[in-house]
């Protein structure tokens, strides 16, 4: 009896620990295997302790876990700031005003313009629309190479042959809207305001000057120092339809070069037919060429060597001036493309001419400057 209750007294110290289902399972199994692997037993105060360090780690673990969801939730909310963030067509094209201030063009523009030159353009790193989109904030807000490096996260060099090679294919792919309409397109969208006084004006001339850096070429900086602007330029003959459409630029000149040379030069005046009228500026002295060809210059008339003009001049001067505003908003428009406004680097005025060529281009792809009221009916 003794040690019958010896043996019992052990057993109510001793509680075994216990298992997994899957060393139950093993048990069920091979019931004599696991009364040879019999698990040791430990002491209730363990026991207890035990499972409060187990209840404490449980909290723990939960903790964590929502600690993890939370944190991983508040990352993919910052990825996709980040990504919104990058500077690139797909988060541009989300608001109509920020493109247009980015390209000066529409959604609608900016893809036909991806559909029409990506066959000619190779491939890069970046997205044809990333490229196609640098390139125009490059002509549009006049930005630096290094500028457009830091919004692109580009090397420089990238911008540069990005830039060059766009521009190269878009000239030559965009050239062909720069169109010399003809008479009977002219006189069809010919805008009330012309109607009355100057329904046979075919277009409106003037010549426009960029800046460029002073060349170290002695002989380069003196033929393309302006006399006019006081500084490096290059020059060009813009003319405009009454309707408001750049139909004609000429290759550029030399600062230095006066307007009636570049107009008798540059293919202007081989364009004109008889008995057009074009509408030019005080300064563009051009009368004996344009006659050469049947065509009529109509500019203001001069005070010089007058104490007054006659009322006929008086109005026939303010007739013009109506109508030689539209040139003036058409180059405005055209000088929209701020990197017109900017001194061109020595090492970029051999593409100039392209450049200038693509800015005109897309000023016709925008909507006319000339009011639908003052159009024909």
């Amino acid at each position: 009896m003794e040690r019958y209750h010896r043996k019992r007294t052990r057993t109510e110290m001793y509680i075994p620990v216990v298992q997994p289902d899957s060393s139950i399972e093993e048990i069920k199994q091979n019931p004599v295997q696991a009364d040879e692997d019999l698990p040791p037993t430990v002491s209730r105060s363990e026991y207890d302790d035990l499972r409060l360090t187990h209840r404490q780690l449980q909290e723990d673990y939960n903790n964590l876990q929502q600690e993890c969801v939370k944190l991983r939730s508040e990352n993919d909310s910052l990825k996709h700031k980040l990504y919104q963030s990058k500077l690139t067509y797909s988060n541009v094209k989300s608001s109509v005003r920020q493109l247009v201030y980015f390209t000066g063009l529409t959604s609608i523009i900016f893809e036909w313009l991806i559909k029409k030159l990506s066959s000619e353009i190779s491939h890069h790193s970046l997205p044809l629309e990333d490229q196609l989109l640098m390139v125009l904030m490059k002509l549009r807000l006049g930005l630096s190479n290094l500028d457009l490096a830091y919004r692109f996260n580009v090397a420089n060099s990238t911008v540069s042959h990005i830039y060059r090679c766009w521009i190269s294919v878009m000239s030559v792919v965009l050239k062909p809207l720069i169109k010399w309409p003809n008479k009977g397109a002219i006189i069809k969208n010919m805008p009330r305001a012309f109607r009355r006084n100057f329904k046979r004006c075919r277009c409106i001339i003037d010549c426009e000057e960029i800046f460029i850096a002073r060349p170290s070429n002695l002989t380069a900086r003196a033929q393309s120092r302006s006399n006019y602007k006081h500084s490096n330029t290059i020059k060009y003959l813009i003319a405009t339809t009454p309707a408001g459409a750049i139909s004609f630029v000429s290759p550029g000149w030399d600062g230095r070069v006066s307007d009636k040379q570049i107009t008798r030069e540059s293919g202007f005046l081989e364009l004109l037919e008889p008995m057009d009228d074009v509408l030019a500026d005080r300064g563009l002295l051009v009368r004996d060429e344009l006659v050469a060809y049947g065509a009529t210059l109509r500019i203001p008339h001069f005070t010089k060597g007058k104490k007054q003009l006659s009322a006929q001049e008086v109005d026939t001067s303010r007739q013009l001036a109506c109508v030689r505003i539209h040139i003036e908003r058409v180059i405005g428009r055209w000088k929209s493309f701020k990197i017109l406004q900017t001194v061109i680097p020595v090492s970029q005025v051999d593409m100039l001419d392209e450049v200038v060529t693509v800015c005109a281009a897309l000023t016709n792809l925008c909507k006319s400057v000339v009011p639908k009221g003052t159009g024909s009916k």
